[in-house]
């Protein structure tokens, strides 16, 4: 019999690595999510994971990934660190019969993603990707917008993302972001995978991908310029620029359609702007406290067997597909020169 989450009988989490992420973005909405408690959190660093535990009201900590996966309390995993360790942690929570959820990027490449999928497949467990974008309400909205023809027919996405290097790229310091073996790649990687993510959640599957990438500020090993095309199952084209060493931020998402366009920021919270010939419409969304709350409540939601997830396993695939194949003949390029 297929169990049922509720405030009497919630989902209960344990947190692997609760570290700055899960601080306000989602360790707090384990609990405010209606059938779902968190009831144990892990740091490697056992005195840390006994502070956010104190905190954040949680029952129990450890400084043992195993300890916390094998706990008896414990229905459901969060695996909130660095991409490198995911598909390790992953396949320790398949092991162990428990749901689980990775935080983005899902791994380090598809080939990772897709031995997690299958590991979860055959346990007969979920696994969710924290590709929280997917249920937030300001970008449902957009999918609203488009499911109602808003637009007319979609003919193109393009994002543009620029920023200038962080202090710490710049005096040369460790960042785990910037080290591929860590991280998957560099700045793009850890942040064009949700808005990557988003537009295949908007647009569905992409069928075709080009990309070209470079390091040209020489700040660290990974790539910090990427371009990047690609077209969708539909028919619809897509392009991208992220640059990390310009001296203006920028973030903005247009999907241009036969009737108009739809603009908006992957990060900033810019106004949803709808463009027609009859006029311009903006609308203010905010986000909630905790961004990952509807995530998290639709993960309840899913285990009830009241709606389907919109980031599971095989959605956040593509996300990393899509990526290595823009990244590919740079990664060759690196590999070749060590």
């Amino acid at each position: 019999m297929t169990q049922t989450y509720s405030a009497e009988r919630p989902l209960r989490w344990g947190i692997i690595g609760c570290g700055n992420v899960t601080e306000l973005k989602s360790g707090p909405a384990f609990n405010k999510a209606e059938g779902s408690r968190l009831v144990a959190v892990m740091r490697r660093d056992a005195a840390k994971a006994e502070d956010y535990a104190r905190r954040h009201g949680v029952p129990r900590w450890y400084g043992d990934a195993d300890a916390l996966i094998n706990d008896p309390e414990v229905d459901a995993v969060y695996v909130a660190t660095p991409p490198g360790s995911h598909l390790d942690y992953a396949l320790r929570v398949a092991r162990a019969g428990k749901h689980c959820c990775v935080e983005k990027p899902m791994a380090l490449n598809a080939p990772q993603c897709m031995a997690m999928i299958q590991a979860f497949e055959s346990a007969g467990r979920e696994l969710f990707v924290a590709y929280y974008r997917r249920s937030l309400p300001r970008f449902n909205q957009i999918r609203q917008w488009l499911d109602e023809g808003a637009i007319g027919q979609v003919r193109h996405v393009h994002w543009t993302f620029s920023r200038a290097p962080l202090a710490q790229d710049l005096a040369g310091d460790y960042n785990w972001h910037t080290d591929p073996a860590v991280s998957g790649g560099g700045h793009f990687v850890d942040l064009a995978c949700h808005g990557l993510d988003l537009m295949i959640h908007l647009l569905g599957s992409i069928s075709r991908v080009a990309g070209m990438a470079a390091n040209q500020q020489g700040l660290y090993a990974a790539e910090d310029a990427v371009t990047g095309s690609w077209q969708f199952a539909s028919g619809v084209t897509g392009s991208g620029f992220w640059n990390f060493g310009c001296q203006v931020r920028e973030d903005q998402l247009v999907i241009h359609g036969s009737m108009g366009r739809i603009e908006c920021s992957v990060f900033d919270a810019h106004p949803l702007v709808l463009r027609r010939t009859e006029g311009v419409q903006r609308l203010e969304i905010a986000h909630p406290e905790n961004i990952q709350f509807f995530h998290i409540q639709n993960m309840v939601r899913h285990l009830n067997g009241e709606i389907v997830h919109p980031s599971l396993g095989r959605d956040a695939l593509q996300a990393s597909w899509v990526m290595d194949q823009m990244l590919s003949s740079f990664r060759r390029q690196v590999s070749q020169r060590v």
